[in-house]
């Protein structure tokens, strides 16, 4: 069977609309992000559905593209058409998000918190010291396997110096061994020196025996 073409007209049925709606967006953000991988392209998409919902797509800052987009001379904007009540609301309504994000940054920085009641500075709290309590917990487990690598070096110096130490023990143990050794064999040799008769006394005594001396 072959597919039917779709005439290109408006839905009047609401769930059909919606429906066609999010299957046909993320079938564009596909085909956008398919055009910015294949051809290295900066692409920008921004897209508000009939209840006025924003959904956007960028390859890389949606900010810096739009900062492009604005600095492009009207020159070569020429014959273009002025950019439509939609475009504009589009782009303020990102510069207030981008302004938004930029307070609360600073805001997270502890900058410029005389316009904040009470409630908000109790909520900035709150969020610091969940985010102070992550960095605590990060830093500690940080230092934990750094002393525990500390550890396991110092255990690996200590068996290191145990060995060699037990290698000049060893080592002297056979020195003395020798020294030993060297001493015994020397003194076996002068006894057998001082113990051998002497072969002329005997004829000395019979010469004398003889003489009557």
């Amino acid at each position: 069977m072959t597919r039917q073409k779709i005439q290109i007209k408006k839905i009047d049925n609401i769930a059909a609309r919606q429906v066609t709606f999010s299957k046909r967006r993320r079938g564009l953000f596909k085909k956008a992000h398919e055009l910015a991988t294949l051809c290295d392209a900066d692409i920008a998409l921004i897209v508000f559905s009939a209840s006025g919902k924003l959904f956007d797509y960028s390859s890389s800052s949606m900010q810096e593209l739009l900062r492009r987009h604005n600095m492009i001379p009207e020159v070569n904007n020429f014959g273009q058409q002025p950019p439509s009540q939609l475009e504009k609301d589009a782009y303020a309504k990102l510069s207030e998000e981008f302004a938004a994000k930029t307070k609360e940054l600073k805001h997270m920085r502890g900058e410029d918190l005389q316009d904040l009641g009470i409630e908000e500075l109790k909520q900035l709290e709150k969020l610091l010291e969940i985010g102070l309590n992550r960095v605590i917990e990060t830093k500690d487990d940080k230092f934990l396997k750094e002393i525990g690598a500390g550890k396991e070096k110092e255990t690996l110096l200590m068996k290191e110096n145990q060995r060699l130490r037990n290698g000049m023990v060893t080592l002297n143990h056979r020195e003395q061994e020798q020294a030993v050794i060297g001493g015994s064999s020397l003194g076996s040799k002068s006894n057998t020196t001082s113990s051998s008769p002497n072969p002329n006394s005997h004829d000395f005594e019979d010469i004398s025996l003889k003489l009557g001396l």
